[in-house]
């Protein structure tokens, strides 16, 4: 018994130990992260949170609004697309509620319905008439969410490999996110989620771009090292949650989808199948264009193609759409 005692005591100091040395760890990587990729613009406050963006481009003409994904920043945008896009539009490009250097007040904000209305009180405090939403992955269903609640403000939809419809099941790389816990997120955040991001980002990075190759400059030039920070791992974990707990919803909602647009997919996409999530929205009114052999990470890889749609996209819709609803 004695024996027994003596060794339980002694994982326990282990245990605690490495815990320590994870916590520590887990700071050193977080002031990294932000040291690779400093905020790059302003901060708006809105209610339960704050919204970080950059914004480029004549505010007189047609603005854009670009939505990035899951465990991403705007840096998946100022990587290449707001530069091109901004020499004939005005172009916003932001940080979601909790993630990059937006801010938000629990967890419980992270679904679909609350993301949209924080982001719309930001467009509205903005001012910003008539935009076209432009959404990757994640931030196609937020922008869907925006447009669905907000029809006659909203005067297009660009959206770029978005997730629209309940998958089976998370794909391979996200389900590490799937916790539901807000005080296990956290705990984990803070511990062990980090330094085992770092020792996996290599795979992940692998299986998130495939099938083309991620680019060198990700970390840095695409905000890639903000995700060594614990508020990373929170916000893309109650992001995945927030996510599978709304869309059901809002998908039997598309029949009163009212805004105009269309849909950017590549047809080797590893993580979001195109069949179910692009080109069953052809049925709502948005035509899905398809990239042949192309995967899910457009806004980095395929930048000429993702210019093209979204200024195609801003031509078709115009009329302001106070005025065509």
């Amino acid at each position: 018994m004695t024996i027994l005692l003596s060794v339980l005591g002694t994982l326990t100091v282990l245990l605690l130990a490495g815990l320590t040395l994870s916590f520590f760890w887990t700071r050193k990587l977080a002031r990294l992260g932000e040291v690779l990729t400093p905020q790059a613009g302003q901060t708006q406050i809105v209610q339960d949170g704050s919204i970080h963006y950059v914004e480029a481009g004549n505010p007189k003409k047609q603005t854009l609004v670009l939505i990035h994904g899951l465990s991403g920043q705007l840096q998946h945008f100022t990587y290449g697309l707001v530069k091109r896009l901004s020499q004939d539009h005005h172009v916003i490009a932001l940080d979601r509620p909790g993630c990059g250097y937006s801010t938000r007040a629990s967890d419980d904000l992270a679904t679909l319905p609350e993301q949209a209305r924080m982001i719309a009180e930001f467009l509205t405090l903005k001012e910003v008439k008539d935009p076209v939403l432009v959404g990757h992955s994640l931030g196609g269903a937020v922008a869907l969410a925006i447009a669905l609640d907000n029809p006659r403000w909203i005067a297009g939809l660009a959206l770029l490999a978005p997730l629209t419809h309940p998958l089976c099941g998370a794909p391979d790389v996200f389900k590490p996110l799937q916790i539901r816990s807000p005080f296990v997120r956290r705990a984990l955040a803070n511990t062990i989620a980090v330094p085992m991001a770092q020792h996996t980002a290599s795979a992940a990075l692998t299986a998130v771009f495939a099938p083309e190759p991620c680019p060198e400059d990700f970390l840095d030039r695409a905000g890639g090292a903000l995700g060594l920070r614990p508020k990373a791992f929170v916000a893309a974990s109650a992001d995945a949650v927030g996510a599978d707990n709304s869309i059901e919803q809002q998908s039997s909602r598309y029949d009163e989808l009212r805004t105009p647009g269309a849909i950017l997919f590549g047809t080797d996409d590893a993580i979001l199948p195109i069949t179910e999530q692009g080109l069953s929205m052809e049925q709502y009114g948005l035509r899905c264009e398809k990239l042949d052999g192309l995967g899910h990470m457009l806004p980095i890889t395929a930048l000429d193609d993702c210019e093209g749609f979204i200024r195609g996209v801003s031509v078709s819709t115009r009329l302001p759409a106070s005025l065509s609803s």
